[in-house]
This record gives C-alpha cells, structure tokens and sequence, in this order.
C-alpha cells in the first residue's frame, strides 16, 4: 500500500463528470494525460478496461500486470501492462491504497450462478462494457480482464478469493498517467447483491488533465 496525493488542481481539468451508479463511461486518454477516478461517498467498485488505443488487440493483461509487480493488487507505482508487455498506464497517486485485478466483472449469468435466477436482468458490468465499447466498434470478442478500483477482494489463507466491504472512504481516489493513448472503459458497477458497493451503488467522479498541466505541476 502506497498512499501518494496528487498535486494537481481540479480547476484546471480539460474533462470533470459525475458518473452515477450503473453507468459506462469511455474516453481515449492520450500519452501524457491524467485520468483520476474519484470514489465520491465510499466503498464503490469502478471497474475498468483499457486498451491501446491505436491496436485494440494490445490489451490490459491481468497476467503481465501481477507478474512483471509480483503482487495482486494495485497502487501508486503499478504499472497497467498489455498482452505485449507495453505500459499502457501507470498509477501516480492513490488515497485508497489498494486496486483488485482478479475479482472480474458482474454479468447476468454470474449473478444468475451466485445469487439466483431472480438476479438475470438486473444492470450489471459486462452490458455496461459492451455499452461502451460498442461507441468504439468493438464487441463481446474484445472483452478482457479487467481491474477492480476500490473493491476488496482478499485472498484467504486457503488460496480462496472472497468479495468483503471495500476500504475506499468518501473522496478516495486512484490517478493515472497514460504512457501510450489508451482507450478506458468504465463501469461504475450496480451489484447490489455483494458487498463490493456497500450494498448501495454510488456515483464517482471523473477528471482528466492534459500533459501540459501534468508536466507544470510536477515542476512546482
């Protein structure tokens, strides 16, 4: 856990959106941008993909990412790697301290499995990210891993994975600076039927610096 703030000013942001509960967001950040995911009030999963934004094949790879770190989870300093080890974007600043990259995403099957037939139509990730990626003419076969900002997702000591209460407080918040331009796809997840949003999906805030506000606030 590496807990870093940030120094730049959300006055100077080229892009600053409230995203409510269940909704996806996508935005190509370029090389050299900042894109800060706000956990407004606490204890709610963002999950996210990203691509390279010119090559859509060379995706986030969960693989590479815990490999090349040698940890499960994310934080100031973890690089996001792709399918062909490039860094598509690296994390500069977390006041949550910790990111999951294993527990996946909700779909209406998955609910269906886990909490019962009752569950298959309601909002989940998976239609969110194909929502999204379809604004950029992809579809189900580009679906990928994808990370979980704020959830907390442990793994007990018997090797099993287990969704609990996130540890995210009000206004948390994980930056990160694209290292190439990058495709992000986002859901701000609905479950309602684990623990990942405190059983009450919130919104959370978007913004996005350009390079030159990056590189002026890294010489003050």
């Amino acid at each position: 856990m590496r807990l870093l703030q940030s120094p730049l000013d959300p006055g100077r942001a080229v892009h600053d959106a409230v995203q409510l509960p269940g909704e996806p967001w996508t935005r190509v950040i370029t090389a050299g941008q900042r894109l800060r995911i706000v956990d407004l009030e606490g204890t709610q999963a963002v999950d996210t993909l990203c691509y390279d934004a010119h090559d859509f094949d060379n995706r986030y790879s969960a693989a590479n990412t815990i490999r090349a770190q040698r940890k499960l989870f994310l934080t100031t300093g973890s690089a996001l790697l792709s399918v062909d080890g490039d860094a598509l974007a690296t994390i500069v600043a977390d006041t949550c301290g910790r990111h999951d990259t294993v527990g996946g995403a909700c779909s209406a099957e998955s609910n269906t499995c886990r909490f019962g037939h009752h569950t298959r139509g309601m909002h989940n990730c998976r239609d969110n990210f194909l929502i999204g990626l379809a604004r950029h003419g992809l579809g189900k076969r580009d679906l990928a891993p994808n990370i979980n900002f704020f959830m907390n997702v442990p793994v007990t000591d018997d090797g099993m994975l287990d969704i609990v209460d996130g540890i995210s407080e009000p206004g948390n918040y994980v930056e990160l600076q694209a290292e190439r331009d990058t495709l992000f796809v986002i859901s701000n997840c609905p479950q309602l039927n684990n623990p990942c949003n405190g059983w009450n999906p919130t919104p959370i805030r978007l913004l996005v610096w350009d390079s030159g506000v990056v590189e002026a606030a890294s010489r003050a």
